[in-house]
Order: C-alpha cells, then structure tokens, then sequence
C-alpha cells in the first residue's frame, strides 16, 4: 500500500511505544516520517528499529514556539499530518507548597499541543486536506485520582481539538485519540501497581497494545476519515462504558 508516498508526518513523543508503532505503519504505506523526542538515545533505538529508509529523527523538549515550529521545519517540506504524542505522566501529591507537578503537566501535555498546532497553520501540505491528531486520554473522561494535573491537560487537549477543528477547516482535520491502559513504558508504573484491578474493569479483559492505537491514528491521516474531524476516539477495550 502506498497511501502515504510523497507525504510528510511528523510524530512528536515519537521514541514512545505508540509513536514508534505509528512510524511503523504509515512507513509501510510509503509515508516519510519525522520522530520527534527529547531523548536522544531512544530516538536511536527507534531508527534501529524501524529503519533509515524514510525516517528522520529531531531531539527537542518542544518546550517554546520556536522549537516546536523548528520540529516541524525537521521534515524539510510541508507536512501532511501533525501527530501529537508528547507528554509526561506524573504523580501528584496535591502539595500546596510544590507547582511543579501541575506546571509541567501543562506545559508538556498542553502548552507544547497548542504552539505545535499554531506552528502547523503556516507549515501544512495544502495539495489535499492535512491532518492534525492529538493524544488525550481515558484520563480526562475517568479522572485519575493520582494525576490530577495530567487528567486536566487532556481534557484541555479535547477542548482545543474541538475549537480547531471549527478554526482550520476545511483545510486541516483535526481530531485526537484517547487510549487507556496500554502496555507501553507510560503505562508501567500503573500497571505494576493496580494491574490485575485495572484488567477486571476492561470489557476486553486485557490490556491494549501500542499498534491498536496507531491504527486509529493512521485511519485519521488517511483518506479514509475525510469526513471526520473534531472527534476524540477512545481506543480503551470498552472500560469508559464499563
């Protein structure tokens, strides 16, 4: 398959498991990739694992507009689709003494989506209608009782989608993803300390893995969701109607 040929995406948080899975996936259509991470070292495991054919890579914390627009400026031409993965999953002990907890978890689950997406409105592949897609969370839909900060930032995540998807159309579809426990490295804390209680509530009595959420994530940057945008799809195993 060759949807992608000619296409450039940029996939931020692109060293965690389900950017590495989405890579994967629109590199075998023929899309060219840039992954994007701070972490140096497992953007390297990431080429060794996926390849040096059609794949870049771009260290960067996104934590300013002018990073967040030279992420973008990485793929060296216009850019179909913006994936959005970045972002930090912290404990927060509702300390009024310690900020930081909350602070972070704006700025690197919600500031950085918001600059990334102003920096895409004068960098996007206009030939056809270009993608932005945005991770948020069961979080945001569930609460997360630990992780007050994070569960606020991806419920902000859904409500800039919705706004967006009203400003850029019809010019950009702009729809995020909202996955639940996934066996990635996020998600191990979580699962070692409430994983068997975590697995009774899911209807599919499992976990998910990272290729399930990618596939939803190629779907939106595909011909396919031509008419769909402003959405938040839950790819959960069914625990949010649970």
């Amino acid at each position: 398959m060759v949807e992608f040929t000619g296409k450039r995406i940029v996939i931020t948080g692109g060293a965690g498991g389900i950017g590495i899975e989405t890579a994967r996936q629109l590199m075998d259509r023929g899309g060219h990739v840039v992954l994007v991470d701070q972490d140096a070292g497992r953007l390297d495991q990431a080429r060794d694992t996926l390849g040096r054919v059609r794949l870049a890579t771009f260290v960067s914390a996104l934590d300013t507009p002018a990073a967040c627009a030279a992420a973008l400026d990485a793929a060296g031409a216009p850019v179909h689709a913006l994936i959005h993965l970045a972002g930090v999953f912290e404990r927060d002990a509702l300390d009024p003494e310690d900020h930081g907890v909350w602070n972070r978890a704006i700025a690197a689950n919600l500031t950085n989506a918001y600059d990334m997406a102003v920096a895409f409105q004068t960098r996007f592949d206009r030939r056809a209608p270009a993608r932005m897609v945005f991770a948020s969370s069961v979080a945001f839909r569930r609460g997360s009782a630990e992780r007050v900060p994070y569960a606020a930032a991806k419920g902000g995540i859904v409500g800039m989608v919705r706004a967006l998807s009203r400003k850029c159309a019809p010019d950009i579809l702009v729809n995020a993803v909202a996955p639940g426990v996934i066996e990635t490295r996020m998600a191990d804390e979580i699962i070692a300390e409430r994983g068997e209680s975590y697995r009774q509530e899911i209807p599919l009595q499992r976990f998910g893995q990272p290729g399930e959420v990618a596939s939803v994530i190629r779907f939106l940057c595909s011909a396919d969701s031509s008419y769909v945008t402003g959405q938040t799809i839950t790819v959960d195993g069914g625990i949010t109607n649970a």
